[in-house]
């Protein structure tokens, strides 16, 4: 496999990312009204903009979001670079695959971050001192797979409502969580992979 068919999965994975935050931005109402049904009730589009972090997890105030815009601009160069570096050694394509979307992934939410409090009037986030780097990314995908009440015998927080899966997420964090998965999955046959090939060295 190429280097540059490498680099062309995480560009595929920011072009399906960005189109699809650019269709649901453009064709979709936010919030709980503008939810779109795709199986049943347990996956919908549900348009939302997110301040911080993958899955809807935040961090910190304004400032924080400047310092995690500038940790994913550094990350996706030193990303890029390691693949680079892994390629030119006896490295399992998948592996390099799954660094791939990682990248994808992490670019994807950094152009939201970068660029969207400019391009998209209302995205950057409230008081923030510039629109440049404070843009929310914006999320969609929502499966509320299980939801109904804890047992009223369960201590502390029976008889209370639960709900399963509750964040709310984008193609890009799925990227990223899909390479991590896989690397974690198969990491022994990547490892496998590396030892045959010094073995025949």
């Amino acid at each position: 496999m190429s280097l540059s068919a490498i680099y062309g999965v995480a560009i595929l994975v920011i072009v399906i990312d960005q189109i699809s935050k650019i269709l649901v931005h453009n064709f979709m109402e936010m919030g709980t009204l503008g939810e779109i049904n795709v199986i049943g009730d347990w996956f919908r589009l549900h348009y939302l903009l997110n301040p911080g972090m993958a899955f809807g997890m935040q961090f910190g105030n304004e400032y924080g979001k400047l310092l995690l815009t500038l940790f994913r601009i550094i990350a996706s160069g030193g990303i890029v670079y390691a693949i680079y570096s892994l390629y030119k050694k006896p490295t399992h394509p998948g592996f390099l695959i799954c660094i791939a979307m990682i990248l994808g992934g992490a670019i994807g939410n950094a152009i939201d971050s970068i660029f969207y409090g400019v391009l998209i009037e209302g995205n950057a986030i409230p008081n923030s001192p510039s629109p440049w780097f404070h843009g929310q990314v914006i999320d969609m995908l929502y499966f509320p797979m299980i939801e109904g009440n804890f047992p009223v015998w369960l201590p502390m927080v029976g008889g209370d409502h639960f709900l399963f899966f509750s964040p709310v997420f984008n193609i890009a964090d799925s990227a990223i969580f899909l390479g991590v998965t896989f690397i974690l999955i198969f990491q022994n046959k990547f490892t496998e992979f590396e030892k045959a090939y010094e073995d025949q060295a």
